[in-house]
This record gives structure tokens, sequence and C-alpha cells, in this order.
């Protein structure tokens, strides 16, 4: 049976300790009773997402490593910092995601979804509407109430205040994200390990 289209997506992985101290962060939020709860994203799968590409044609994939490749492999390694939290959209009658947000490190992640963006141009993939805003999603909520959804927000940023974490942004990594039975599995199709020199 012919392969169908790949989902894929170009994201900074999140390194273990970083993945425990976010998972120690979200344990008092998940725990809380609700109706029907956020869908918490696993520690495993976080990442810091710097393009979206969605389905693509099973044959376009090694171009489009390659050309994730061209775009970020000069770039060097440097540091992030995790603090606080949010909701998308911010001030809508629904939230739809809940997330963590970037303190430090923001502007070397907006460079390197630049530089994607223009190489992506060459293979048909347009700009994004929105403009980039770095961060770390934790939990969708699509399937929580409003009242739920509310409720995971205002508690996981009551958590955040004051929290941190740092790691340091050594990789970038084209995935294709699987979805079907069990939750969505991320295979790593091209990995671009950045420079050694702190941005």
């Amino acid at each position: 049976m012919a392969d169908g289209p790949h989902r894929l997506f170009v994201a900074i992985p999140i390194p273990e300790p970083t993945r425990e101290a976010v998972g120690a962060l979200l344990a008092p939020v998940r725990a809380m009773a609700f109706d029907r709860s956020p869908r918490w994203v696993r520690p495993e799968t976080l990442h810091v997402t710097l393009r979206f590409l969605g389905d693509t044609p099973p044959e376009v994939v090694p171009a489009v490593a390659r050309v994730v490749r061209e775009a970020v492999g000069d770039a060097d390694a440097f540091e992030v910092r995790l603090a606080g939290a949010g909701a998308f959209p911010a001030h809508g009658r629904k939230i739809r995601a809940l997330w963590v947000g970037i303190a430090d490190g923001g502007d070397h992640l907006a460079g390197l979804e630049r530089s994607l963006t223009g190489a992506l141009v060459q293979l048909g993939w347009s700009p994004e509407a929105r403009p980039f805003a770095p961060h770390l999603t934790v939990a969708r909520t699509d399937a929580a109430s409003i009242r739920d959804a509310a409720l995971a927000a205002q508690a996981l940023e009551a958590a955040a205040a004051g929290w941190a974490s740092e790691f340091r942004a050594e990789q970038v990594v084209l995935y294709r994200s699987i979805l079907g039975a069990g939750p969505p599995r991320h295979d790593a199709v091209e990995t671009v390990v950045l420079g050694p020199r702190a941005g």
C-alpha cells in the first residue's frame, strides 16, 4: 500500500532535565479534578515548534530535510529560559492550548524560524499568517469545557509564577508526527546539530 502524506514539523527538542522540571510544574495542575481534562502533552514529546509543515507528500520529504539542513546548519547553539505560562487565545471565550513561556532565547528561535520560512518558500510553503510567537505547548483544551479550560489556564499561570527552567538548544529536528491508535508519536526525520558557540 502506498505511503500516505507525512505530517511534518520542525522543532527544538527539550532535554530530559527540563522535561522533568516542566513535569513537576504541571503535576499539581494535572491532579486537579476536571469534568473534561485538557490533553496534556507527554513529557517525552515536549518541543518548541519552529515551523509546522503539515501533510507532505513522501517524495518531497528528502527535499524538505535538505532545505532544513541548509537553513539552520550554520546556526549556533544557544540558551533558552522557560518562565511563566499562559493560554491561546489570550483574549477569547474558548481556550485552545496551554503553554509555558520563553523568557530568554526567543530572538534566536525567531531567527531560526525566519531562516526556515525563507528556505521553504522554494518548496512551495508560504509564510505563516500569524507572527511567530515562540512557546512550549503543554496541553490542548479542545475537548475540555470552556470552564475547565479556563480553570486549568488559571492554575497553570499560578503554578508558574516565579518558576523558571533553562536548557541549551543544541538541535533542530524535522519530525514526522504519527497519529492513530494510542498517543501521538514524533519520529525524527532529520536532525541538525547546532554549532558550539553560545549565541
